[in-house]
């Protein structure tokens, strides 16, 4: 599958418009060990093209004529859909339901699309990071090739927390396989979770270094990557590292958190944020009416416009109290034919068809401010990490602060985390991380209502690696 995979990306390169789709009939048109790793990038405005369809690649990617989701759809209600927040309403349309059922195996389809989205992605990501660029402004080459390194390090991030055990559980526990560079012939084997981090945050690294604009929150950038730097970093339970990231984000990018009377707007535009607005938003994967997954964008699975499918948890909803502002991107309402009460999901708004569908949060300003309150709380600085809840708290509540100390802060911040970024994917891989069990209600089914850790065979905690790979790859 891996040189089917390449040599797909490799032509998807060579297009002259992002807006082209790569099918099939680009297989043919030379064989891999042909085409040099560098042949689609010579010029500045080569790897601007590549970077484009790198882009493209986040939200979706077309193989062997079909299109698959990335942050599209798959990735960030997987995030959700496996933990505690979000389940298959009663009328549905047939998706996703082996997670919420936590009876996917090996031959799950959508198990196996983020598997193979996420390595095309890597693949071009790949073809810009070692292209050579004669020529051109410098400035610009690095900014892109930063970007890449962004964009590559994320996809490491979702592939290792999904397909493997988290840091915090057994670092030397295998984790993915990483590539680096373009080679045809490789079946590459899986390397340990530590050695997955250690390039993430090596990309991190270098993607920090190189970028020096900020093109908007449609595209990586500086704080961006140190941002979700931050965030592996708290991940990996490096909590002063975590720490130090997250206040050089606060300090120095620049953004800040929205006010608790911007919510609603902030939620209800589908326009990212343009290069002269620093606001909330870090980097989110876009989404345009040219641009987009169609019926399989996120918004469709959660707006009674579309499927409808996905509906969020009674006890998801009763955490916000009325002085909250983000109980109001959760409506009270019904179904027919369907739940009554049916708590319905407001954050995406602009279904397909309608539009700028709404886009995707990948690292936002209020994350890192949680990033900051939990790793000070690791770090035995209590008084800074209630400070930076209460930041946030004041952004969102009409008058609530906190005063909590001890273990009750650090639940208090894990309760906020959950409460600010629902339905944005990161829920499943809270609790993986934190290594507690998954308690459900009886909107659930019977037999997976309790997902303990660290998991069973029949209760897995993290991705099978996908049948179709296995049958390829005899070292993995």
């Amino acid at each position: 599958m891996k040189n089917i995979l390449i040599k797909t990306v490799l032509a998807c390169l060579l297009t002259t418009s992002i807006l082209t789709s790569c099918s099939d009939e680009f297989l043919n048109e030379a064989p891999a060990t042909l085409v040099p790793q560098n042949a689609a990038i010579s010029t500045e405005a080569d790897m601007l093209i590549a970077l484009n369809g790198t882009y493209r690649a986040l939200n979706t990617v077309v193989l062997s004529g079909s299109t698959i989701t990335l942050y599209g759809r798959n990735v960030p209600l997987a995030g959700d859909l496996l933990a505690d927040n979000v389940f298959v309403s009663e009328r549905n349309s047939g998706r996703y339901i082996p997670f919420s059922n936590y009876t996917f195996n090996q031959s799950n389809a959508d198990i196996g699309d983020i598997w193979s989205a996420s390595y095309t992605l890597i693949l071009r990501a790949n073809n810009i990071i070692n292209s050579s660029v004669s020529g051109g402004n410098a400035a610009n080459i690095n900014q892109y090739k930063g970007e890449a390194y962004a964009i590559r390090a994320l996809a490491y991030f979702n592939l290792v927390r999904f397909f493997a055990k988290p840091y915090t559980d057994d670092p030397a526990s295998p984790g993915v396989p990483i590539v680096t560079q373009y080679d045809p012939f490789l079946k590459p084997s899986r390397s340990t979770v530590a050695q997955v981090y250690t390039q993430i945050m090596n990309d991190l690294d270098q993607a920090y270094q190189l970028q020096t604009q900020y093109r908007g929150s449609a595209f990586m950038s500086k704080y961006a990557a140190r941002a979700i730097a931050a965030n592996v970093a708290m991940y990996k339970a490096d909590y002063a590292t975590a720490l130090t990231y997250a206040n050089d984000v606060i300090t120095n990018s620049g953004f800040s958190l929205l006010n608790r009377a911007e919510v609603g707007a902030y939620w209800a535009s589908g326009t990212p944020n343009s290069s002269s607005v620093k606001r909330e938003t870090l980097f989110e994967v876009a989404s345009n009416s040219v641009n987009n997954a169609g019926n399989d964008e996120l918004v469709n699975i959660y707006h009674q416009q579309g499927y409808g499918d996905m509906l969020a948890t009674p006890e998801l909803y009763n955490s916000y109290s009325e002085e909250d502002i983000r109980k109001s991107l959760i409506s009270n309402s019904s179904r027919v034919s369907g739940e009554n009460p049916a708590y319905i999901v407001n954050k995406y708004q602009i279904p397909f068809g309608a539009g700028d569908i709404s886009d995707k949060k990948v690292i936002r300003m209020s994350e890192v401010y949680l990033i900051a309150a939990e790793s000070a709380y690791r770090t035995n600085s209590e008084t800074t990490a209630l400070a930076r809840l209460n930041e946030l708290a004041s952004k969102r509540y009409s008058t609530f602060t906190f005063a909590s100390t001890g273990s009750q802060l650090l639940e208090d911040i894990i309760t906020e985390r959950r409460k600010e970024l629902a339905f944005e994917g990161n829920r499943f891989h809270d609790l993986n991380r934190l290594k507690r069990e998954i308690t459900r209600s009886s909107v659930y089914p019977a037999t997976a209502r309790t997902i303990p850790y660290p998991g069973s065979s029949s209760l897995p905690r993290y991705f099978p690696i996908p049948e179709r790979e296995l049958n390829v790859n005899p070292n993995i």
